[in-house]
């Protein structure tokens, strides 16, 4: 028997041809196609046939802001007027200035070691004797105090304060009257001056700062303003950047005063001595100074006599002269200028710069020039 031949059948839709609607729709979207392609080709030509368009130039100033802030104002710090050193406040008093003896009869003094400044002048027959200068230290007792003169209106005037001593001749008496500082006389009668018992006439007049202070008139009660410049710190201090180093300070101030200065570097602090005897107050203990100052000042007789028909010398402290300065164990030479009776003693390196002093207390030896000496070792 012969196998049957069964025809095939295929359609073409089953088969997934083109059906002639689908036809139709896929041209119609190449043409689309086409046309967009065709356009943005031709954009690009008309583009890149057109010159290049250069911009205006222009200057651009960039916007600071101003500064919304006021900056701080520097820390200035509060110090005492005569020492320099550092203080969360300054007393509302005026200076106190006591003319303080120093003979072998009058050692060891009271007080001398709370003085803020003490000046060393010499006075008739040699002498040395004191003005000790008190603000920032108040002691309990002073002394021995003994008479005013010449030199004293001229060294504590500037200070506006006032100036204590137990008495003195009347022309030197008007000096004092005449100048900016109070007088407080032991022989006028003034309070807190008295006489003590351990020492004999007339080294035995001794006073309170205290109830000076309570004398003050109110054109004497202002604290005073600053005297010598001193640094922030001791090692900014002008001989302690550009002096040269020294160990010993031996003055001659005339035939009976030689007063030596030693270097002690463990205290920080120039002690003083009597020639070779070291110079001790009530207390037991030596004086001391931070800084030590050298002036030279002619030395004339004043006009004043003494007993005997001695000259009483004055200082010529009006004008300029020769300084030394002391302090951190070292000196450098310098100038000393004052303007008035009534004006603050300024000092000044050689080449005219402000000599500044280290913070603390001040010992000034007044040298008379032509005889009195100072030997730097």
């Amino acid at each position: 028997m012969g196998r049957s031949t069964t025809p095939v059948v295929t359609s073409a839709r089953a088969a997934g041809a083109p059906t002639p609607g689908s036809r139709s729709r896929r041209r119609g979207v190449r043409a689309a196609l086409v046309a967009s392609v065709a356009l943005a080709l031709a954009g690009v030509a008309g583009c890149s046939a057109e010159a290049p368009q250069t911009p205006d130039p222009s200057t651009v100033t960039p916007t600071i802001e101003p500064s919304r802030g006021t900056p701080p104002e520097p820390v200035v710090p509060i110090v005492w007027p005569l020492t320099g050193v550092e203080t969360a406040e300054v007393a509302a008093r005026p200076a106190v200035a006591v003319k303080i003896e120093n003979t072998s009869s009058a050692r060891p003094q009271s007080g001398l070691e709370q003085a803020d400044v003490v000046w060393e002048t010499i006075v008739e027959f040699e002498v040395s004797r004191f003005v000790a200068v008190f603000h920032s230290q108040v002691p309990a007792e002073i002394g021995p105090v003994r008479s005013v003169r010449p030199m004293d209106p001229a060294i504590v005037a500037p200070l506006r304060g006032l100036l204590v001593y137990s008495g003195g001749q009347p022309g030197i008496l008007a000096m004092v009257k005449g100048s900016t500082v109070q007088s407080i006389s032991h022989d006028a009668g003034a309070a807190g001056l008295y006489r003590v018992k351990h020492r004999s006439a007339p080294h035995n007049v001794y006073g309170s700062i205290e109830t000076f202070l309570t004398a003050a008139d109110a054109e004497h009660s202002a604290a005073p303003g600053q005297q010598f410049a001193f640094a922030l710190r001791a090692e900014q201090a002008t001989p302690t950047l550009s002096g040269t180093p020294a160990g010993t300070l031996a003055f001659t101030l005339s035939g009976a005063a030689h007063p030596t200065w030693t270097w002690d570097a463990a205290s920080g602090t120039w002690l003083r001595a009597e020639g070779s005897t070291p110079a001790t107050v009530a207390s037991g203990a030596q004086i001391s100074a931070v800084n030590v100052v050298s002036i030279t000042a002619e030395h004339p007789n004043s006009g004043f006599g003494a007993q005997n028909g001695a000259a009483v010398p004055t200082y010529n402290l009006v004008g300029e002269g020769d300084a030394v300065v002391a302090t951190g164990g070292k000196t450098i030479a310098g100038r000393w200028s004052k303007t008035a009776d009534d004006a603050p003693m300024q000092l000044f390196t050689t080449d005219g710069q402000p000599l500044l002093l280290a913070p603390g207390n001040t010992w000034v030896e007044m040298i008379p020039a032509g005889s009195g000496s100072l030997a730097v070792s």
